[in-house]
């Protein structure tokens, strides 16, 4: 387990728990989960799809995760998207960083939300 202290930045803007996103959230429905590796990090990283708006996907991760020292707002990343109904099936697609908000939902206290949206 990775217990490293996120630096703060300027996409941790959401103090007060309240999520301002602006579009409409629902369940993501053809991908399961994302994996990608990150530039300076050894690891590959995955993680569970959370939800999707008209502007893209979001994943939770953990507050304590090397990975958050890496990804910054407009970053481009290729990642790999696990198909929800074809065990195993994948499609790859350059990725924009599109916010990196911190405890935007106060179920998931401690984790960042972080945007995603696919470029290809």
């Amino acid at each position: 387990m990775e217990h490293e202290t996120m630096p703060t930045n300027e996409h941790d803007n959401h103090e007060s728990g309240i999520d301002r996103r602006g579009a409409e959230r629902t369940p993501e429905k053809k991908y399961y989960s994302v994996q990608f590796a990150v530039k300076d990090l050894g690891y590959f990283y995955q993680f569970k799809i959370r939800d999707v708006s008209s502007l893209g996907l979001c994943i939770l991760v953990d507050e304590k995760s090397k990975v958050l020292k890496h990804l910054r707002v407009g970053d481009v990343l290729e990642m790999k998207y696990y198909l929800s109904e074809s065990m195993g099936s994948t499609e790859n697609f350059k990725t924009k960083i599109r916010h990196i908000t911190k405890d935007a939902d106060k179920r998931f206290k401690g984790h960042y939300q972080i945007g995603l949206e696919t470029l290809d």
